[in-house]
């Protein structure tokens, strides 16, 4: 008899909650056949072990499009979901390079092993402690500011009036992101947009409930990246968008 996966996530402590949404367990993802993962916006640091005990940490560039989760024999993760701004301040090296794909990292970073992945709240702690130690001390506000407001607004403020909000020019925040991230700043707040449609979605509302021109756009947009129709999407056929059953309500 199958296991369906299990899922549990804990939300970070307001002093990292600029580099961070939140802390994630995945768990019985042996049995999880032909799943498919979606784009949200999200750097994911995982700590995975497989059936057989064996320890590997991956950092995963951006998701701009749907892709098959890969045949490996993973039991069970555990996950560092970081906002990009983290990318500069506590990872500090760029991901533009990993776009869509990932890098495996020393089986020892950040002092972690095996053997923290048997407690998640404990995991929790753990990673929370390094990330504090990690954040430098200088944080341009301008950036700070700027994804609070493309946070906020699930992406949908232009990137004009971001630009003026946060007095940093449409150019330079477009190469921050190309540089930091791999795309641009509309494309990744298309992302957020796609985002912040799942939850509506999955209740079962599919005509646009976000800024999409009209229903044609909107059927493209949610195509584009999760690879089926808002319909399709919303049926999850076999539980294949593993992500998409784990969407909590704001």
């Amino acid at each position: 008899m199958s296991i369906n996966p299990s899922y549990e996530y804990i939300k970070p402590e307001g002093s990292i909650a600029d580099f961070v949404d939140r802390f994630s367990s995945l768990e019985n993802l042996s049995d999880a056949n032909n799943g498919v993962i979606i784009p949200n916006g999200r750097i994911d640091l995982l700590f995975s072990k497989t059936v057989d005990n064996h320890f590997q940490i991956t950092l995963m560039g951006l998701e701009t499009k749907p892709k098959l989760t890969p045949k490996l024999n993973v039991s069970s993760f555990f996950s560092i979901s970081f906002t990009p701004l983290a990318i500069e301040y506590i990872l500090r090296h760029p991901i533009a390079d990993i776009l869509n794909s990932g890098k495996i990292l020393a089986s020892n970073f950040w002092d972690f092993n095996v053997d923290d992945l048997n407690n998640f709240g404990e995991f929790c702690e753990k990673a929370s402690h390094k990330i504090k130690l990690l954040i430098s001390k200088e944080v341009d506000e301008r950036k700070r500011n700027l994804f609070h407001l493309i946070f906020a607004t699930n992406g949908e403020m232009s990137i004009k009036e971001l630009s003026e909000k946060v007095a940093w020019s449409e150019r330079q925040i477009n190469r921050y992101f190309n540089q930091q991230l791999g795309i641009s700043l509309k494309a990744y707040c298309n992302i957020l947009r796609f985002q912040a449609s799942l939850p509506h979605i999955k209740n079962g509302q599919l005509s646009p409930q976000l800024n999409f021109t009209d229903q044609s756009h909107f059927i493209k947009e949610i195509k584009k990246l999760s690879g089926v129709s808002p319909k399709e999407l919303f049926k999850n056929q076999n539980d294949r968008f593993l992500q998409f059953l784990v969407y909590d309500k704001k």
